[in-house]
């Protein structure tokens, strides 16, 4: 699933670590959802929607 966790990500200053404490995951788990080898859970969706104040559906997109 593609997502703009990467860019969303940079425009708030964070590394993929300071985003993984945030979102309380490690920051394989981050790397690996920027890069689309992971999808996370919906819980973990929710937390990262919040934490960027976007709806789920803007930060994760369809890649159909």
């Amino acid at each position: 699933m593609k997502n703009r966790i990467t860019d969303l990500r940079g425009e708030h200053g964070w590394t993929q670590a300071e985003l993984a404490r945030r979102a309380g995951v490690s920051r394989q788990t981050i790397n690996a959802i920027e890069t689309g080898k992971f999808d996370p859970s919906l819980p973990l969706a929710f937390r990262l929607a919040r934490l960027f104040d976007q709806r789920i559906e803007e930060l994760f997109l369809d890649d159909q």
